[in-house]
């Protein structure tokens, strides 16, 4: 599709305008959006909506750059997923082939289309051809080329059909940064770098179409000092989500308050069962998951519910293996909601929840988010508590678990998520939705590491809200590597004692010796001093492109390790890849070979697969990384790889978390000069605009805390 551009005056609305004249255009624009907003559909949290994603691996986002709240946004949004009842018929796709083409795009964008908007994709086109926009690859630009195509000179920029689709592209671009919802005045000056003439007629057609749902925020704290604003009245801001996302975070802040109002402590018995009883119960709870497990859930979910009093919770602390494990423990015996941060250390003290919860003889689990993360806990665990540890996508899609409860709920008593500043609304909502009402949960993160590959800030609004008890580890990282990893947590970049070469800093003169010093240390240095295989060490950076991102740096990767003409798809038998069956998800694999069927993959794990050529798109190399693509996974050596242009892509957030990828040992190469210790310093993390906050503090239970 040719980008020529929308045939749009030069100068937009407003271009000529004061600030204070912008300012004012923009309070009477929220005022029109206000007045209107009963027009479009009212976001009701209990209203049914669409499914939304369910990770189906351990994964992190593929980005072209990163920035410390999540991954930049690609150059054009994703399309969205729709389900198609039954294949295209050859007719539809043909017909829609035919007008894209009438209009100057790909042929190849039917079968996306057809399976967007279905049978009628071809008249859907036509008589909207800005429509095109929600298709993979399409710009702005390229849709105003192909409306004109089809429709001349009535394609005009201010065309409604044209709004509607432009504001809806703004929020799913804003999305893909770690929004889940925008400003106004920020929607209105996109709507004016596109050269729309109405910002505000645009938004109250997007609105009254209903894929995007206007609200009304009051602002507090320094938030309300900035904005001023009446002296008898607070300040507010007006926000624009879309509809699908919307929904997803009420629905998530009601499930919340929901889980919280429906428990029911336990209550103490007349006597205390004796060590035979507690036993017997805990067995019989144990058989009953590996009954569910075989597809019994049914039957298991009968039994009759365990609820220990508060002497039972009490005796459980007092045995736990640290003051923090026994917090934790002592709160989750009061409270349906808790709260757990900490770093790699702290997961010691979930892991002993689970055991001491499941020894009271609730039907307790753990979801990590990588399979790495899900056998590392079960060893902390142990044997009797390990087997209760599984993957969030196993424990979503029924592979693993306790399965569900004939309610369709899951069919357990406490539910322990490490890990939970990866989740995204979408998928913390399902999660909620997935807990019978009265169910124990409990999010364990490091809140210093990067959030969701998806948008919005979950488990960080969470704690801001004070919504339920957070109970902080006092547990260290230990060693050079913790010790360095906390003091960027706290905007400090030290250099630490390594006697043992724990951690190593390397400067660059630019990307090309980076990269030189990097390969280097991952082929030589690192086995060779510290006993370390090539296989156990990873590459890491901010981003894809550049001259020191993943592309580059695993380039040199296989020229120096595993040379050959990638005759599989650009691969070839040893090459290192990552898999990346969902958006934030990635799985670690070695290429055995590959035919007409696909690519035969083998996992750490020792189990295999075969990746059909149709799905081989999703794999890169992988002996390099973006730290997107690393979290949930830690290697016993890490490089982490920085050139002068990483600047922009640094944040305190990501240099905690791509320094905390190393086990043993941390290679920093870097050519960013002072940018690194700017950032660590001085740029905590990159913002994201949320609403959960703000509707958690709507209800006047969740301020108890």
């Amino acid at each position: 599709m040719t980008d020529t551009g929308n045939g749009a005056p030069e100068v937009t609305a407003g271009a000529q305008l004061t600030p204070e004249e912008k300012a004012a255009k923009f309070a009477e624009l929220a005022q029109r959006v206000r007045s209107m907003g009963g027009q479009g559909p009212e976001p009701a949290a209990s209203a049914p909506r669409e499914p939304v994603r369910q990770p189906s691996g351990p994964e992190a986002p593929v980005a072209d750059a990163t920035g410390g709240g999540g991954p930049a946004a690609p150059a054009a949004p994703a399309a969205p997923v729709a389900a198609v009842p039954h294949r295209p018929h050859g007719d539809a796709l043909r017909a829609t082939a035919e007008v894209l083409t009438a209009g100057g795009a790909p042929p190849e964008l039917a079968a996306a289309a057809v399976a967007e908007f279905g049978e009628e994709a071809p008249q859907r086109l036509r008589e909207d051809p800005w429509a095109v926009l929600g298709l993979p690859g399409v710009r702005p630009e390229h849709a105003d080329g192909f409306a004109r195509e089809l429709l001349g000179p009535e394609a005009g920029p201010g065309d409604e059909r044209r709004a509607r689709a432009l504001v809806p592209w703004l929020l799913e671009q804003a999305a893909l940064r770690g929004h889940s919802a925008l400003e106004l005045a920020e929607v209105a000056a996109g709507l004016g770098r596109l050269r729309m003439p109405d910002p505000a007629a645009a938004i109250q057609a997007a609105v009254q179409d209903g894929r995007v749902l206007p609200f009304q925020e009051e602002l507090t704290g320094a938030e309300a000092h900035a904005a001023g604003g009446e002296e008898d009245e607070a300040p507010t801001r007006t926000l624009l989500a879309l509809e699908g996302l919307a929904m997803a975070e009420d629905s998530l802040a009601e499930k919340l308050l929901q889980l919280m109002a429906t428990f029911v402590p336990g209550e103490d018995a007349d006597g205390s069962e004796d060590a035979d009883e507690a036993a017997n119960a805990d067995a019989d709870v144990t058989g009953a998951d590996e009954t569910r497990a075989d597809a019994n859930a049914a039957d298991a979910a009968e039994q009759t519910p365990v609820s220990p009093g508060p002497a039972a919770w009490a005796a459980a602390a007092e045995s736990a293996p640290s003051s923090s494990a026994a917090a934790l423990i002592k709160a989750v015996g009061e409270h349906a909601l808790v709260l757990h941060t900490g770093g790699e250390a702290a997961r010691a003290e979930p892991a002993a929840l689970v055991t001491a919860a499941r020894g009271l003889g609730l039907r307790a689990w753990a979801a990590t988010w990588t399979d790495q993360g899900r056998n590392s806990f079960a060893a902390l665990a142990g044997p009797d508590a390990g087997a209760s540890v599984v993957t969030l996508a196993e424990l979503l899609s029924g592979a693993a678990g306790p399965g569900r409860a004939p309610d369709g709920s899951l069919a357990l008593d406490l539910l322990v998520v490490l890990d939970a500043p990866l989740l995204d609304v979408e998928l913390a909502a399902t999660v909620l939705e997935s807990l019978a009402d009265g169910t124990r949960l409990v999010l364990s993160g490091d809140p210093g590491q990067l959030w969701s590959a998806g948008p919005g800030r979950f488990f960080a609004d969470l704690l801001a809200a004070k919504a339920c008890p957070a109970v902080a580890s006092r547990t260290p990282d230990f060693g050079p590597i913790g010790e360095l990893v906390s003091g960027v947590g706290i905007g400090e970049l030290q250099p630490v004692e390594a006697p043992d070469k724990e951690v190593v800093i390397l400067t660059a003169k630019d990307a090309g010796e980076a990269v030189h010093r990097a390969i280097q240390l991952l082929t030589d240095s690192i086995p060779r001093a510290l006993g370390i295989p090539v296989e156990q060490v990873v590459l890491l950076t901010p981003g894809h492109g550049g001259p020191a991102g993943t592309r580059a740096l695993n380039a040199a990767a296989k020229a120096r390790l595993n040379p050959g003409p990638g005759r599989f798809g650009g691969f070839d038998p040893g090459d290192r890849v990552v898999d990346s069956p969902a958006p934030g998800l990635t799985r670690p694999a070695r290429v055995l070979d590959g035919d007409a069927t696909g690519l035969h993959l083998e996992y750490p794990d020792g189990s295999r697969r075969t990746v059909p050529p149709a799905e081989a798109s999703r794999l890169r190399h992988g002996w390099a990384l973006t730290v997107h693509q690393a979290l949930g996974r830690r290697w016993p050596g890490a490089v982490v790889v920085l050139a002068e242009d990483a600047a922009p892509a640094l944040t305190r957030q990501w240099v905690y978390t791509a320094f905390g990828r190393g086990e043993r040992h941390l290679s920093v190469v870097h050519a960013a000069g002072p940018a690194l210790a700017q950032a660590v310093a001085e740029r905590p993390a990159q913002p994201r605009t949320t609403r959960l906050r703000a509707v958690l503090a709507e209800n006047a239970t969740a301020s108890a805390y």
